[in-house]
């Protein structure tokens, strides 16, 4: 059964839905005053939903989880009208028309029928025929696709990763200012009321020092790049990938004051004064934020988390870490989606690199990961280049299709992940060869999204069941019987990577649940192949101690 949600002027209505097996039959909209009243008949209808017909909530989901999660409220499954419809809007199944700023119906001249600013409320029948649109967008990709129901599937997981975002950044990760603190002191000095720590200045008056130029600002990419050639060193830019392997004083200096410089102004006190709050660290995580199906943030730099920094990621008493990352998933991705035996023979090792190794196809590891890189990403030069025919006699059905997958982007054409998720068209100042290492790229990274997706959506679930830190039973061990503050949940997620947070006694069930959830993720995408998804999970009080 489906409920319809749209987020009227004042308060909310919300819209039965059942199949066909029903007759279609649509309830009349009942309407609510406001988030306090929708939480509370959200969480009834939820709670009473026999398990044979579970409810999937229709709805823009940070329009309206955020809300509910604010009172408490979660709930198990739900369609994501405005995620879908990039979907299907860009795949060819739904008019751009249809595209969805929010869930508030109506449209504007020149715009799409649901770009909508806060003065133009919706309609439970505006959100009706989007919906009913969608769903026709999803029925005719069946009649086209190789495989019947793949973009409905990828829409389920989708939205669940649009709940699964809304409560990280609801539930928050757990961080120690204290920890941080210790942290920032050891590597930049004490903060100073002006100007900048002293190990910060005193790196910048070593690279000065390398340079002989007492006054460089050496946070002015052009004034420093001028030094460095004045120096003698044949640079392009300031970049670390320009510095490596240059042999001269400054190179190591100026490294070491850019990691410094990075800390203090991506992570240091000013980020923290932004960004944690009651202990925890709440970023805005973009489900679908990237054009691959990647997540991306839009504050807080939750995807370029330092090394450094994750020491003071640490669990509330009582309460543990549980790290995991899903090791060489790209590649096994690449051999799984096409059907490689060979291939698919070194992904159902542990280490698929060690399996390239020993039949001989590269030389050691590193050679196994560059070789690989090169072959995702289109690299034409250096080391990979030499590597490429290897991989090419070894594995020719997997270079095959990313090289496939390349040609089509050259010739300006759009290409799929596994479950259909379809690249956009190549914009004007790309060139036919750029356009083309986009493309043999967009096939793996976004079929490993799909696979991070569908790993997430299995760990939701599986956590649910553990009950909670007290101990109480929760009857169902439905999601919405699971509160976050006393139940393990994700805490945090990088791509390949998550945390959960876990009361202590359940702690090493939740790892185990994450590693079983990996093996689903690979089933439910790749049935019957025998690549395999490992996954190491490790439990610890502190994120740091888990590298």
């Amino acid at each position: 059964m489906h409920i319809l949600v749209t987020s009227l002027a004042r308060g909310f209505a919300l819209e039965d839905r059942r199949g066909p097996a029903d007759g279609d039959e649509v309830s009349a909209p009942v309407t609510v005053p406001d988030a306090i009243a929708l939480a509370q008949l959200v969480s009834e209808r939820e709670r009473s939903a026999p398990p044979s017909d579970p409810i999937r909530w229709v709805w823009n989901s940070q329009d309206i989880v955020p809300r509910l999660l604010a009172h408490g409220v979660r709930v198990g499954r739900c369609h994501d009208l405005r995620l879908a419809g990039r979907i299907l809007i860009t795949a060819g199944y739904l008019d751009a028309r249809f595209d969805v700023a929010d869930a508030r119906g109506g449209s504007h001249p020149g715009e799409g029928l649901f770009d909508l600013d806060a003065e133009n409320p919706g309609t439970p029948e505006a959100t009706r025929r989007l919906f009913d649109a969608q769903l026709a967008g999803l029925e005719a990709s069946d009649q086209e696709a190789d495989r019947k129901g793949a973009l409905a599937f990828l829409v389920g997981v989708e939205s669940a990763g649009a709940l699964v975002a809304a409560e990280l950044r609801a539930a928050g990760m757990p961080f120690s200012v204290d920890r941080h603190e210790d942290v920032l002191v050891e590597a930049l000095g004490a903060r100073g009321t002006g100007g900048r720590p002293a190990k910060l200045e005193a790196a910048a008056s070593a690279v000065r020092a390398a340079l002989g130029e007492a006054t460089l600002n050496v946070d002015s990419p052009k004034d420093l790049l001028a030094a460095l050639r004045r120096a003698g060193l044949d640079v392009a830019s300031t970049s670390k990938w320009e510095l490596v392997g240059k042999s001269h004083p400054v190179v190591d200096a100026l490294l070491h004051y850019k990691r410094l410089h990075r800390l203090f102004t991506a992570n240091g006190w000013a980020w923290r004064e932004e960004w944690i709050h009651g202990g925890r660290f709440r970023p805005d995580y973009v489900p679908g934020g990237v054009v691959t199906g990647r997540w991306a943030t839009s504050g807080g730099g939750a995807m370029q988390l330092p090394k450094e920094i994750r020491s003071a990621v640490v669990a509330d008493p009582g309460w543990k870490l549980v790290v995991a990352d899903a090791a060489q998933l790209e590649p096994r991705i690449l051999a799984a989606m096409s059907g490689d035996e060979a291939m698919a023979r070194a992904g159902a090792q542990r280490d698929m690199y060690a399996a390239f190794v020993d039949r001989g196809v590269v030389p050691d590891r590193d050679s196994a990961k560059v070789a690989m890189l090169g072959a995702m990403y289109g690299a034409t030069t250096g080391q990979s280049a030499v590597l490429l025919p290897g991989l090419e006699r070894a594995f020719p059905h997997a270079m095959g299709l990313v090289a496939s997958a390349a040609r089509s982007g050259e010739r300006g054409q759009q290409v799929q992940t596994w479950l259909g998720r379809t690249s956009p068209w190549p914009p004007a100042e790309f060139s036919p060869r750029d356009f083309g290492r986009f493309t043999r790229n967009f096939i793996v990274q976004g079929t490993a999204a799909e696979w991070a997706l569908t790993w997430m959506a299995g760990i939701r679930q599986r956590l649910a069941a553990l009950g909670s830190g007290a101990g109480d039973p929760r009857g169902k061990g439905s999601v919405a019987d699971a509160p976050l503050e006393r139940t393990a949940h994700l805490a945090y997620f990088l791509h390949d990577e998550v945390v959960v947070h876990a009361p202590a006694e359940h702690a090493e069930r939740a790892a185990a649940e994450v590693i079983a959830a990996a093996a689903e993720a690979g089933r439910f995408l790749f049935a019957g192949s025998q690549v395999t998804f490992p996954v190491v999970a490790h439990v610890v009080d502190s994120y740091g101690e888990a590298k």
